[in-house]
This record gives C-alpha cells, structure tokens and sequence, in this order.
C-alpha cells in the first residue's frame, strides 16, 4: 500500500477550478481540496484572485502567478475569468492544459448562435418544415440537420 499512496501523492491534481464574471462573482466554482475549509475562505480566496490578477492582460494565453503558495493558471474571455489552482509543487504544463481544456468547453458552449428565442416561431418553423413518412431518409436527415441549426 505505501506504493499507491506514493503514486497519488505524486500524480499531478489541482486544488480548485474557478470560473468568475467580470466582477470577480461566482459563475461556476468546484474546489478538491480542503485548503479552504469554509464558505467563507473559498470566497475571500476568489476575491483576492480576482483582485491580484484583474489588471492584467490575459486573454491571448493563459497566464501563471504564485499566489498564497499555490501556482494559479489564468485566463479571460470577454468578461468571463477562468482559473485552475495548484499546489506550489505542481507542474505549471499540465494545470495550463488543464485550464485550456476547460476554457475550450466553455467557449464551445457559449459558441451557439441564438436566431430565434419566441417559442410560437420556432414551433411555426418547426410545423412548415413536417416530413412525409414517405420521403426518402436524405431528406429527412437533411431536415432534422436544419432543425437543429435552427433552434
């Protein structure tokens, strides 16, 4: 057994993901550590990131700053702010892959186009575009591919 616990003390693993809006308020947060034991340090830990890092200009590459004795990664995206926290040992490669990861997931789903939003036209648009159980699968392929580029 002190093998294992020798790999899991050495894998790689990061302390926390945060993502925060433009005033430094959670929009999404998940900590795996217990460095921050209560509500109330985990928000104080989030302010003073937020803080540390607003003035900077992240938003071409992520950026590494050593705060508190952890290693946190950074980006921002329009006026979303993402950061992965590590311990100060951890390899500052793999927390940006990480980050990048996370940012990638969020731009694809904030990537959608939203063209309508009143559900009596989507249903009316849905309606003009009925198949008949006859038409051949291509067309009907084709149709369930425009209706979900159209919602």
């Amino acid at each position: 057994m002190g093998s294992l616990f020798n790999y899991r003390d050495s894998s790689p693993s990061v302390k926390n993901i945060l993502l925060l809006d433009s005033e430094g308020k959670r929009v999404a947060v998940k900590y795996y550590s217990d460095d921050w034991p209560t509500n109330g340090a985990k928000l104080a830990f989030e302010k003073s990131v937020f803080a540390k890092t607003l003035k900077t200009n992240a938003r071409l590459e992520a950026e590494i700053m050593m705060f508190d004795s952890n290693v946190v990664i950074y980006k921002f995206m329009q006026d979303l702010h993402f950061f992965v926290t590590g311990g100060d040992d951890e390899n500052e490669l793999i927390l940006a892959t990480v980050l990048q990861g996370f940012f990638d997931a969020v731009a694809l789903l904030l990537s959608g186009m939203i063209l309508e939003t009143d559900p009596t036209v989507i249903a009316g648009k849905v309606a003009t575009h009925t198949m008949d159980a006859d038409a051949p699968l291509s067309e009907q392929i084709s149709l369930d591919y425009q209706l979900d580029h159209m919602l």
